[in-house]
């Protein structure tokens, strides 16, 4: 029973094995990459818009208000990053329903790098809104000796959003491999639909907790700065 497609190699060159993680990644970032162009090719404002253009809208806009309710800053700037880490899990995990696909999503080599993602636009994010002396600040408050205790949080948080998305993608998996070999027929189809909402759901959680990390890292900045300012303002006047 191979449960991690990184045990799956299909082609090996030298010492450099093609493992079906990789050829599974290369498939969802075609089909992403293929539906985007085929949908905004021609694109109307007007009442006769495709269906599919209706649908790319609505997960967008469903995108941003989430990325705004989280933050309470506006969307735009954070848009194509946190909707690039939704589309890419979800399309992963929604591709499922195709025979002999193994979700990349299902490998801890895949989540890690998309918590290493999420680990350095953390810090881009909040050096590109405060500046880096502002950011790199919040590692040394309230005194210098949480500065290791905050980099410890940083390592361990980016560790968890890796192995929890892993961790239910795979758990799925073994439960599908173990109902079928029990029972063959019912079960199994049963449990696909619900590896495919839970995926589905593993986006979502994903993406949200990816903006709740960067959001911390600007917006309660934003939160800080303002008495100072009102402090200002007030010696000033």
């Amino acid at each position: 029973m191979t449960i991690s497609p990184d045990s799956l190699v299909l082609w090996r060159w030298g010492p450099l094995p093609l493992n079906a993680t990789i050829v599974f990644t290369w498939l969802v970032m075609a089909v992403l990459a293929l539906a985007s162009w085929l949908i905004t090719r021609r694109l109307s404002t007007g009442t006769d818009m495709s269906r599919w253009q209706n649908l790319l809208e609505v997960v967008v806009t469903g995108i941003r208000e989430q990325i705004e309710q989280v933050s309470h800053q506006d969307p735009s700037r954070y848009l194509p990053f946190v909707g690039t880490l939704f589309l890419f899990i979800a399309m992963a995990n929604l591709l499922n329903i195709i025979p002999g696909y193994m979700a990349p999503t299902g490998s801890l080599s895949t989540t890690t790098a998309l918590a290493i993602c999420v680990f350095f636009a953390v810090p881009l994010y909040g050096i590109l809104y405060e500046g880096p002396v502002a950011y790199l600040r919040h590692y040394v408050q309230p005194t210098w000796l949480m500065l290791p205790f905050n980099i410890v949080g940083e390592i361990s948080r980016t560790i968890a959003l890796a192995v929890r998305l892993y961790g239910n993608i795979m758990s799925g998996t073994v439960i599908v491999a173990i109902l079928l070999s029990l029972t063959p027929y019912f079960f199994p189809v049963v449990m696909q639909l619900l590896g495919l909402l839970t995926g589905m759901i593993q986006a979502y959680i994903f993406a949200v907790l990816a903006m709740v990390y960067i959001a911390s890292a600007t917006s309660a900045r934003r939160r800080d700065a303002r008495p100072a300012k009102s402090g200002d303002s007030a010696s000033t006047s």
